[in-house]
């Protein structure tokens, strides 16, 4: 099946006029980002930049650090051989793109009049100031941007590995190959019939929505197909709710319940038994107990939660490992060390500057950091600029100025012509851009599936990561 078979679902299909009028805008909108990042006011400040990755984050911050400074001194370490546009994973496993259309040449992105130094860091010394490689050495920085983005503990799940993925029918879309392997199965799926398991993680991960579109678009593709009567749809998910920006919740339970897929809360996987079809999972409920309070000098009633075991059958699973940040970066003594961020080692900064709270000449963003905000590459756009102007600021010997109000979209496709399109800030309040304002964005919406499936990309490889927007 190719997804040029495939017809939208009822009032999916745009008009001429409706689909100019929103190409208009959103071009309007990206051409006033463009003249904008063009007139950035240049600075004499200099010192040492060294970026520690190279996604979205970092080649992002190399681009408009080069517009922003008289004489950039820019290092940027990274080992990549392609750039990939990750959102893409999703309509790839989907049937909507192929493997070859999401991703570019590493050498054609990194911008011109940056120091590429291919290879993998493995260590970070804050005191000292030195970044140390697998095979070419350290590198001294007098300012370093973090933005190696995060790592997928698969050893976090028994049973299966990046390696095996597809083995068993288990499939994960947050892996390229792994992404490809799910397409192939999910129209087999849709073909045979059987019960469709869909999980997400308990960590920090990158775009949150991910395990909900791929959910979504097999259930809508069954219904093309005719076959949604053989087919058993159940999402587990290890949050206490299926989604937390109360704006745009309503709406996606109510699709939920509309398409006959249950929902079933605070479930972690933790294992897979690939040759029986069965997963495992922890169910954690809260139950009370008494300990000894050494201050009080007496026994106390303290509330807990346990993990209490639970299987579950399947013919097709989605499943999403543990995330975290990377281990060098766990170890670099820059990662929070206590409250809820301090788990995955993420870095400790400040939610508004992006700039650590130790070490000032330090800042960080992307997937890396640590803000209690969603991990996205919509949210980067709005960090990097942040990012730029404090940097520069402490390079001049100023405090930083620019404040970031955490900012994301997760872009949660419902079907093959729909998306529901969240925008949120650091209070879960929506924050509705134009010309989407325009728009009852509580509900899915077409205008919003075509932004993503004709404009997002382009936007991303060509104005994003040239410092354009």
């Amino acid at each position: 099946m190719k997804f040029s078979d495939l017809t939208f679902v009822d009032g999916g299909q745009m008009d001429r006029r409706s689909f100019l009028k929103i190409n208009a805008a959103v071009m309007g909108a990206t051409a006033l980002g463009l003249s904008g990042c063009s007139k950035l006011s240049a600075s004499s400040a200099r010192g040492r930049i060294v970026i520690v990755g190279g996604g979205a984050a970092g080649i992002s911050m190399a681009s408009r650090l080069l517009r922003k400074l008289d004489q950039p001194d820019i290092t940027l370490i990274d080992p990549s051989d392609r750039q990939y546009y990750q959102p893409g994973f999703t309509f790839v496993a989907a049937g909507i793109w192929k493997g070859e259309e999401i991703w570019r040449p590493q050498s054609k992105c990194i911008p011109e009049g940056v120091k590429w130094v291919k290879d993998s860091v493995v260590a970070l010394d804050p005191v000292k100031q030195t970044v140390r490689t697998y095979t070419k050495g350290s590198f001294g920085y007098d300012f370093l941007v973090l933005t190696p983005g995060l790592q997928l503990d698969w050893d976090g799940v028994d049973g299966i590995s990046q390696a095996t993925l597809g083995e068993g029918n288990a499939h994960c879309i947050y892996d390229f190959e792994g992404a490809q392997k799910t397409w192939i199965a999910v129209q087999q799926f849709v073909r045979q019939g059987g019960r469709g398991v869909f999980a997400d993680t308990y960590t920090k991960h990158k775009c949150g929505g991910a395990p909900k579109k791929i959910c979504l678009l097999t259930e809508h593709l069954s219904r093309k197909e005719g076959t949604r009567e053989r087919l058993q749809f159940d999402y587990f998910t290890a949050e206490g709710a299926l989604y937390d920006v109360p704006y745009y919740t309503p709406r996606l339970e109510e699709i939920y319940d509309e398409r006959h897929v249950s929902i079933t809360t605070k479930r972690r996987v933790k294992g897979i038994d690939t040759q029986a079809h069965k997963v495992y999972m922890e169910n954690r409920v809260k139950t009370k107990e008494m300990v000894f309070d050494e201050k009080l000098q007496k026994e106390v009633e303290v509330e807990k939660e346990i993990g209490v075991p639970v299987v579950e059958d399947y013919d097709f699973l989605h499943f999403v490992p543990p995330m975290s940040a990377p281990d060098f970066v766990k170890r670099s003594g820059l990662a929070w060390t206590e409250g809820k961020l301090a788990s995955g080692g993420w870095v400790m900064v400040d939610k508004e500057t992006l700039i650590h709270k130790t070490f000032p000449n330090v800042i960080s963003l992307g997937d890396v950091a640590g803000i209690p905000t969603s991990k996205t590459s919509s949210a980067i756009r709005l960090q990097v600029p942040v990012a730029v102007d404090n940097l520069v600021s402490l390079m001049e010997g100023h405090a930083p100025e620019r404040k970031y109000d955490g900012y994301a979209c997760c872009p949660i496709v419902t079907d093959y012509g729909h998306v529901l399109l969240c925008e949120f800030d650091y209070d879960k309040k929506e924050k509705i851009s134009f010309p989407f304002s325009m728009q009852d964005m509580s509900k899915e919406q077409a205008s919003a599936w075509w932004l993503k499936m004709y404009f997002l990309k382009p936007m991303y490889f060509n104005a994003m990561l040239t410092g354009l927007m």
